[in-house]
């Protein structure tokens, strides 16, 4: 037959249950707590260094467009204030100039030419045919007119493609005159979109109308809100970025970097997926996660392992505290049978004196009658007599030892059904002879209907006997009255074992039940026999607890519970714990 392991045990298996969440939470808390410590500042740390990197893109890339720009409109600065207008009116010279500036700016020129304060076009070179366009209620020229140096939005125009023009005004005689560019918009706009990071970063320009300047790779639109936030100059940094996350309508995240260009007429934006942007934090979101389920999976079964191993140990160690216990419980009875040894031996001497002086008298009949006086019937009834006495004075003695015995055996493991009046009985029969030598009267009270419990009986053995023991002890010098009462009460079967003592001293009750504490003299007691009672009390899922008052006595109220099916009506105890 397999032997029964600890995790059939009932207790050893739910100690195991609870042990094992317990160290796992133990060791998940604290790598818990350093991994988002540690993702967190890592988070941190990265989202300050791509929204830095961004910003240097943003503002290098201003200042290249600004540049561009600026470039486009000195070399026709220079190209006004160098030549007269006779020679700008001149069509061969503006084409000769056109070819220079295309030559010097790779092509963004597109087109030159030379308009009166009326908005007609006098001189052109180019290709189109826009020798005399009338600009005069073009909004650039209406623009242009009023500024040394302009710049326009993106718009179509007489050629209906997408362009712009920058102008510079020229004072003759009092009247303006513009010289005027066109500005290859490819160009512009491939200077634009070769701001790119990642997979789904780029940029483009707007205007204050919350028109684009450039071409956007997506249809894209920036609502009324997000255009607001835009222009608020109050989120910008002292470099004029604005750094900011937006969500769209379908929840999807972005990262938007901005800047203001000519003079704050353009706004330069550039923008990002936030997914596309943090993805080395999404990774290292990922990689730690993948750590983490790696560790928690080794936390999990080395919390498995530890606590199987540990219940393991304790399994032993209660094995081993309950070996200690018996032995424990056998020294206790040791003792017990050492104080019980002087009253038994004259409890046995008695009869055993009866005994011998009964034989001595048959002996004395034999010798004066002889066997043949016997039978012819000479004192044969006391001879009878003699033999009943020995008899009945031998079963006295078998008795005696018989109690003696039962006590003295070892203890079983396993319980009984054990009938606690006969029980009670049985130990005050024992310590019987020893209360007599000490001035000692016993008193019972034991109730018609107590139940029997299962226990061991030789371990309430060892309660009683210790009980009734330190109450005569108490009493030894002064004499006194021993009471036992046994009653049912509440689903408990109470034993109070009370003397007429001196009582114990209140600061003693505390520590009565604790190993090796005694108030007896040196020698007398080993202060074990509270203790053994206490612990095996608790064992049966008992209690005990103890009343004493100075110079009027002690009592000790023992609560064992029923484990039966049925039970008899509780009575009332009379005791002085009023149980």
């Amino acid at each position: 037959m397999k032997q029964p392991g600890i995790y059939d045990n009932p207790y050893y298996k739910s100690l195991t249950r609870n042990m094992i969440p317990t160290v796992v939470i133990v060791s998940f808390t604290p790598m818990i707590l350093v991994s988002l410590v540690i993702l967190y500042h890592f988070q941190v740390s990265y989202t300050e260094k791509v929204k830095a990197h961004l910003k240097e893109l943003v503002l290098k890339h201003k200042q290249d467009i600004d540049t561009f720009l600026a470039e486009e409109t000195s070399d026709l600065s220079v190209l006004s204030k160098n030549f007269d207008i006779e020679q700008l009116r001149n069509q061969a010279f503006l084409e000769k100039e056109l070819f220079v500036l295309q030559s010097e700016h790779r092509g963004a020129f597109v087109d030159i030419g030379l308009i009166n304060n009326r908005g007609r076009q006098v001189a052109y070179a180019g290709p189109f045919k826009l020798g005399r366009a009338d600009y005069s209620d073009s909004d650039w020229f209406n623009q242009a007119i009023n500024r040394d140096v302009f710049v326009s939005d993106v718009f179509l125009g007489l050629r209906g493609l997408p362009h712009f023009i920058i102008s510079v005004k020229k004072e003759v005689n009092g009247q303006p005159w513009i010289l005027r560019a066109t500005i290859d918009f490819v160009s512009f706009n491939n200077l634009v979109e070769n701001i790119r990071i990642g997979e789904t970063g780029f940029a483009l320009i707007i205007n204050r109308k919350n028109e684009f300047q450039t071409n956007p790779r997506f249809n894209l639109t920036f609502g009324k809100v997000l255009y607001d936030r835009f222009l608020d100059e109050t989120t910008r940094d002292k470099d004029g970025v604005q750094i900011l996350e937006h969500k769209d309508g379908t929840g999807d995240g972005y990262i938007y970097v901005s800047s203001f260009l000519k003079n704050g007429e353009w706004l330069l934006v550039y923008r990002q997926n936030t997914s596309d942007a943090f993805s080395i934090i999404r990774r290292a979101q990922n990689l730690a996660m993948l750590i983490f389920v790696i560790g928690g999976l080794g936390i999990i079964t080395m919390a498995v392992f530890f606590s199987r191993r540990m219940v393991g140990f304790i399994a032993r160690a209660d094995r081993e505290k309950e070996m200690m216990n018996h032995q424990m419980i056998e020294t206790g009875k040791l003792a017990s049978i050492g104080e019980l040894a002087s009253g038994v031996a004259h409890e046995i001497n008695n009869p055993v004196a009866i005994m011998m002086e009964e034989a001595g008298w048959l002996q004395d009949l034999l010798e004066d009658n002889g066997l043949q006086g016997l039978s012819a019937g000479e004192n044969l009834e006391e001879f009878n007599r003699a033999l009943n006495q020995i008899r009945t004075q031998g079963g006295r003695c078998k008795e005696i030892t018989h109690k003696l015995l039962s006590f003295a055996r070892k203890t079983e493991s396993g319980s009984q059904k054990v009938d606690i009046g006969e029980l009670v009985r049985e130990i005050l029969d024992l310590t019987r002879q020893r209360t007599k030598y000490s001035h000692v009267d016993i008193e019972t009270a034991i109730a018609d209907s107590i139940p029997c419990i299962r226990a061991s009986r030789t371990e309430l053995q060892q309660i009683l006997l210790n009980l009734v023991n330190n109450a005569i002890d108490a009493m030894e010098n002064t004499g006194g009255t021993v009471t036992v009462e046994c009653c049912f009460v509440s689903d408990h079967i109470h034993i109070i074992v009370s003397d007429t003592g001196p009582g114990i001293p209140e600061s003693n009750l505390p520590r009565i039940f604790d190993p090796f504490f005694t108030t007896k003299p040196v020698g007398k007691g080993t202060g074990l026999g509270l203790s053994i009672c206490y612990g095996i009390i608790r064992k049966m899922g008992g209690d005990i607890n103890v009343q004493s008052t100075l110079n009027r006595g002690t009592a000790f109220d023992v609560r064992l519970p029923v484990q039966i099916a049925t039970t008899p009506v509780p009575v009332q105890c009379a005791g002085p714990f009023n149980v």
